[in-house]
């Protein structure tokens, strides 16, 4: 019996945290209707989802894709950031290496080296998890 609780043990060490306030960018909501944190285990698994939104959002700053197809993953302030940006690249960058964290369980932070012709480049993004979906709360080409 006694294994049995040490096992235990190790595993609730082994868990991460789960976060407590989703990034709201100085919002205030009404705590009914507040955005709700959601742990990673809930959530599409990170590495095909981070591959998949970043792809996507190289081909809007090419502006081969609509943004609007990104809107329900992007938190608003984000989305207008991306909207502004939409044909600032010249051709759709190419993906190379993808590095993530998960300081905390529900949060992703994600570089990717990414490929415009004859030069690389860090793309940066922070997902939450946040009512059930990952919603990006910070998007920032280097």
């Amino acid at each position: 019996m006694l294994d049995l609780f040490r096992k235990a043990e190790i595993d609730c060490e082994r868990q991460p945290l789960l976060y407590c306030l989703p990034t709201n960018f100085g919002e205030e909501f009404d705590p009914e209707f507040a955005p709700q944190p959601t742990s990673a285990r809930d959530l599409p698994e990170l590495r095909t989802w981070t591959l998949r939104f970043a792809i996507s959002v190289l081909e809007i700053w090419a502006g081969k894709r609509q943004p609007a197809q990104l809107a329900r993953w992007c938190h608003h302030t984000i989305y207008s950031e991306l909207v502004k940006n939409v044909g600032s690249q010249r051709n759709v960058g190419r993906v190379r290496k993808i590095y993530e964290c998960q300081p905390l369980d529900g949060i992703c932070e994600t570089t990717l080296t990414i490929r415009f012709g004859d030069r690389i480049r860090s793309l940066v993004i922070r997902f939450e998890g946040v009512d059930h979906r990952w919603l990006c709360t910070s998007l920032t080409l280097l």
